[in-house]
């Protein structure tokens, strides 16, 4: 792993990330990043897209709550519907 490694901001508070970094990191063009600035030290964490799976257990225990609260699909559509019809 490469200890250090420099970049310049451009005129626009463009930085580029240096290639062996990207490259260890496997960043491509058009990866996001949160950007955490204090005093003098910046932070990018690089944000990955969620899988579906990922989702799967809040979907399961929002299904057996709804279930438990005696919802059927037809109530949640028609919630959906008219929440939709506000905007």
């Amino acid at each position: 792993m490469e200890s250090v490694a420099t970049a310049r901001m451009s005129s626009k508070g463009q930085i580029v990330i240096p290639e062996a970094v990207r490259t260890r990191l496997g960043l491509e063009p058009g990866d996001q990043f949160v950007v955490l600035g204090e005093d003098d030290v910046i932070i990018l964490k690089a944000i990955e897209t969620p899988s579906m799976g990922d989702f799967e257990p809040l979907v399961r225990r929002a299904r057996q709550q709804a279930r438990g609260a005696g919802m059927k699909r037809s109530d949640i559509a028609k919630a959906l519907t008219r929440v939709r019809k506000r905007k």
